[in-house]
């Protein structure tokens, strides 16, 4: 008789859903690092620019922010820790523990993050890498403290604590990093600099400027708290069709969370003046806020992909999603030569709506290349090089 072949699962199969999620995602990012030139808020002088580009300006501004403002990161985050799920648990079943390598990996994505970060100060690499020992640190509890440490993050504990010590003491003040010195620097040099001097500046001053900010605007926690709930997802399957009504109640309680969350936030500022309670109140409304619509428009595309006849043009954003780390270097390194000195300087010339403009055909443009690229490899550039950097081999 011939021996019995060990039983060992295959693992994961790759979820298009996520890779389409994915590709929206960076999608939006791209679109809104356009219009934002890049963080070089520098832009031409509208005096005598006509009613209608004042209009397309603003709407558009207004429109992407509440889109994708603090919404597209979130997606790209959760995926981030969904992914992580995948490969942890792929490995497991091989009898192989993944945590270490995981490390190692986010080690890898510091230096892949800092070479982004020296063509745009307003990258979230360096922070993922930071912020993702996280994952290694959680992924052998059980899914209930996971998903209580999740909700205590999400929370904000730390601006949580400056609301209730500045009610308590109205003296009090609310700590901030200064970065004032920092963002100025780098104002500086994307206006008048060369090349090496703006990437020596960016590498510096802009990426404590861009930790601090992610640092007092929320981002550290929020950013880890879609790390565990993006495992979490990736355990129970939740990105797979057959748990569609999980995401019908998800979407239920967003959309009643959302308006409430977002009409308060707005509401604030004419009800409290004492700065010090007003500054991380809001950071903690606005947080929520993003997070319920973020899961309003993830439940969205699930939806979408799954039950209409929207399938089909939403597969094509998987291989943008494949590529996500090439396609995000890559706007960094275009966007960088479009507006900044060193390049075309092209904030002189282009308003919001000219910007919107441009970031919508680099999009076309990346995703006809992305769709070609996919069809004849397996990874992006910068994903088959990080894997390979994985694995050393």
């Amino acid at each position: 008789m011939e021996p019995k072949k060990a039983n060992v699962k295959k693992g994961h199969a790759r979820v298009d859903i996520a890779d389409a999620l994915r590709g929206l995602a960076v999608m939006g990012i791209i679109i809104l690092h356009s219009i934002e030139h890049f963080n070089f808020y520098s832009y031409p002088d509208t005096a005598g620019q006509s009613p209608w580009l004042n209009f397309t300006d603003k709407a558009i501004w207004d429109g992407l922010f509440f889109m994708f403002g603090g919404k597209a990161y979130a997606v790209f985050a959760l995926l981030f820790g969904f992914s992580f799920f995948i490969q942890d648990d792929n490995q497991r079943m091989r009898g192989h523990d993944f945590r270490l390598r995981f490390c190692w990996r986010l080690v890898l994505l510091f230096l892949i993050g800092n070479i982004n970060a020296s063509f745009f100060t307003g990258e979230v690499l360096v922070l993922y890498s930071l912020v993702g020992f996280i994952l290694p640190l959680t992924c052998r509890l059980k899914d209930k403290w996971v998903f209580l440490l999740a909700c205590l993050l999400l929370i904000q504990p730390l601006p949580l604590y400056y609301t209730l010590r500045a009610v308590a003491d109205p003296s009090f003040v609310t700590p901030a990093i200064p970065t004032r010195s920092f963002w100025d620097a780098t104002f500086a040099v994307q206006s008048n600099g060369t090349f090496f001097e703006t990437v020596r500046v960016n590498l510096w001053e802009g990426q404590l400027a861009s930790l601090a900010w992610a640092w007092d605007h929320g981002r550290v926690f929020q950013t880890a708290a879609l790390f565990l709930l993006g495992m979490l997802a990736g355990r129970r399957e939740l990105f797979l069709k057959k748990n569609l009504s999980v995401w019908g109640k998800i979407l239920a309680g967003a959309l009643i969370a959302f308006f409430p969350l977002y009409g308060l936030g707005n509401m604030l500022p004419n009800f409290i003046e004492n700065t010090s309670v007003l500054t991380p109140l809001k950071l903690i409304v606005t947080s929520l806020s993003n997070f319920a619509f973020m899961l309003t428009l993830v439940s969205g595309v699930m939806f979408a992909f799954y039950c209409t006849k929207l399938h089909k043009p939403l597969m094509k954003f998987t291989s943008y999603g494949k590529m996500s780390l090439t396609n995000y270097i890559t706007q960094s390194i275009i966007g960088s030569l479009m507006y900044y000195n060193w390049g075309l300087a092209l904030h002189t010339r282009f308003g919001i709506t000219a910007s919107c403009v441009a970031g919508i055909v680099f999009f076309i443009l990346q995703f006809a290349f992305c769709r070609w690229w996919m069809k004849h490899h397996t990874h992006g550039p910068m994903e088959y090089l990080w894997k390979r950097a994985t694995w050393l081999k």
